[in-house]
């Protein structure tokens, strides 16, 4: 046999596992259906958030912090419900995973070269009581270098196994069939694709050249997701939200399809919690787009004004960076697929921030001297370069020319400029004492006692109608889809289990394809800094246990 393990993607919970198995001296076959330009997968483009506890950064910033605590916020996010059966490995994986992050998660990275950014993001607050959605505490830790940063160790460690024989890297092989003998999986079959000239995130070819069939003791799928298959979005959107979205933006390339999710339970993997995702509702039209129908997350602070698309404001605790999906249905239910933000010229220049490493080039570039450009006035380059060029932005002098603005851009003609005056004139009189009834008036002042939101998230209370902080900007916001929670049901060596819980010999799945681990280790939510530290611990415990099995 040419290669003992086959792991089919190469993103980066498939970079961790290839390297980990390697490391053992055993010969890893990895493909990809993509060109090579594309190794690291959907991490390459994300912002490289990482949810860490009790982490040296956080203990500077003041965070006080603890598994207890972590495991508390997991619960209370996931709301596990399934227990007995879709579950059942979900809650054994997280914990494990809150185990990781609370001990070897950092150190691991560390010693691979891995820094991090020393201001601590506090994604996803929630906004209920203490055991209910969110995170207590800032966990949100930033890589230096975004999504390339934490994807090159790994690429790093595959390219050198490739050099010393360990590791065949075939990019344009699709797997197409996995192999199955007396009910173990026993290899891969697919299609040869013919050669493409595409860059990272640009649709390739499906033209196909030739065919391939290799055997392994192991096969490892780590293909990711259904984000950039709507039909697939829509096919399993959950009824608790309501009807799907007719229009979305993508979060992911038209790659990232769900293809291989199929394949595998063709051959015997059971996939659970199909209902659960993670989409954003922030997402606004990249004017420069990558892929097709190409979409932007705002990670904003929490001032915006939030209003559905007939101009009406979105109770608590839907404020901006609270609660994904309490927001998603709430927007749904709307009957309409988008919402809008209100805000200021001094709230984008402290609180915008867009998702992904193309988007943060100081960060990403490691440059302090960009880093600390952010201090400075006005908007950074690339928020600024939405606001001129973006077709979701409108940017006015008062607030009658604004609405006239949005009503123009969605030839709908919902919104009432009255009624917005009144609702944000009520907002801006609350201010005019350090006590209010306004939740989200008393969210702005609570962040702002943390030193890190104070210093470069959250911007200074103020009016939203007093001119000296204009201009009024208005933003559209789309439904972005992004992550699938559910996934291959895995126990917890990452070994594949059947319809009836027993594992499928030498079949093993890691990151998305997983659920990032269990077949779905976030149950209902996110807690935001989870994705891409779910790709490394699936990835990294089924390369180990592989290893360890084949030795």
């Amino acid at each position: 046999m040419e290669f003992d393990v086959i792991v089919v993607g190469a993103g980066l919970a498939g970079l961790v596992a290839t390297a980990e198995i390697a490391d053992t001296g055993k010969k890893v076959l990895l493909l990809d259906q993509e060109p090579e330009a594309s190794m690291g997968g959907q991490a390459w483009w994300s912002f490289g958030g990482l949810f860490l506890v009790d982490s040296p950064e956080q203990r500077r910033m003041g965070i006080k912090d603890s598994k207890e605590l972590a495991w508390q916020d997991w619960l209370g996010t996931a709301g596990f419900d399934r227990e007995q059966d879709e579950d059942y490995w979900a809650v054994k994986w997280a914990q494990a995973y809150v185990d990781f992050a609370a001990g070897e998660k950092r150190s691991w990275l560390y010693d691979m070269g891995v820094r991090l950014f020393p201001v601590v993001g506090w994604a996803e607050r929630g906004g209920y009581l203490a055991d209910g959605h969110g995170n207590s505490v800032p966990r949100f830790h930033i890589v230096w270098g975004t999504g390339p940063g934490i994807v090159a160790p790994f690429e790093r460690r595959v390219r050198e196994h490739m050099k010393n024989g360990l590791v065949e890297f075939r990019p344009r092989y699709r797997v197409d069939n996995l192999m199955n003998r007396d009910g173990a999986i026993v290899g891969v079959a697919g299609s040869v694709l013919g050669p493409s000239s595409a860059a990272r995130g640009e649709a390739s070819n499906r033209d196909v050249v030739g065919n391939f069939e290799y055997q392994a003791q192991a096969v490892l799928v780590s293909s990711g997701g259904i984000g950039g298959n709507h039909d697939l979005v829509r096919e399993n959107w959950p009824s608790r939200l309501g009807e799907p979205p007719k229009q979305m933006i993508s979060g992911v390339p038209a790659h990232v399809d769900g293809r291989m999710l199929g394949i595998t339970e063709e051959a015997g993997g059971r996939i659970v919690n199909r209902d659960r995702m993670w989409h954003y509702t922030e997402g606004i039209k990249n004017w420069d787009p990558v892929w097709a129908n190409h979409g932007i997350r705002i990670l904003p602070g929490p001032s915006s004004i939030w209003l559905d698309a007939r101009g009406n404001r979105f109770p608590a605790p839907n404020f901006p960076g609270f609660d994904t999906l309490g927001t998603l249905d709430a927007i749904q239910k709307t009957g309409y697929d988008y919402s809008w933000f209100i805000l200021t010229q001094k709230i984008i220049e402290k609180e915008f921030a867009l998702s992904g490493s193309e988007q943060n080039p100081d960060l990403t570039g490691k440059s302090i001297r960009k880093v600390l450009g952010r201090a400075l006035p006005g908007a950074s380059g690339p928020v600024k370069a939405f606001m001129d060029k973006g077709e979701d932005f409108i940017i006015k002098d008062n607030l009658a020319d604004l609405v006239a603005g949005m009503n123009k851009l969605t030839g709908e003609n919902l919104l009432n400029f009255s009624d917005i005056e009144r609702q944000i004139k009520a907002r801006d009189r609350e201010l005019e004492n350090k006590f209010t009834k306004d939740l989200q008036i008393t969210a702005i002042r609570g962040a702002r006692k943390y030193l890190g939101d104070k210093l470069i998230r959250v911007a200074p209370p103020h009016k939203i109608l007093d001119p000296k902080n204009g201009p009024l900007i208005a933003v559209r916001l789309h439904i972005v889809s992004r992550k699938t929670l559910g996934g291959l049901q895995t126990d917890l060596s990452g070994q594949v289990l059947n319809a009836a819980g027993d594992p499928v010999p030498g079949l093993y799945a890691a990151g998305e394809a997983s659920g990032f681990g269990g077949g779905g280790v976030h149950g209902y939510r996110s807690l935001e800094g989870t994705f891409v530290g779910g790709c490394l611990f699936s990835g990294r415990v089924a390369g180990r246990e592989i290893a360890k099995r084949l030795l």
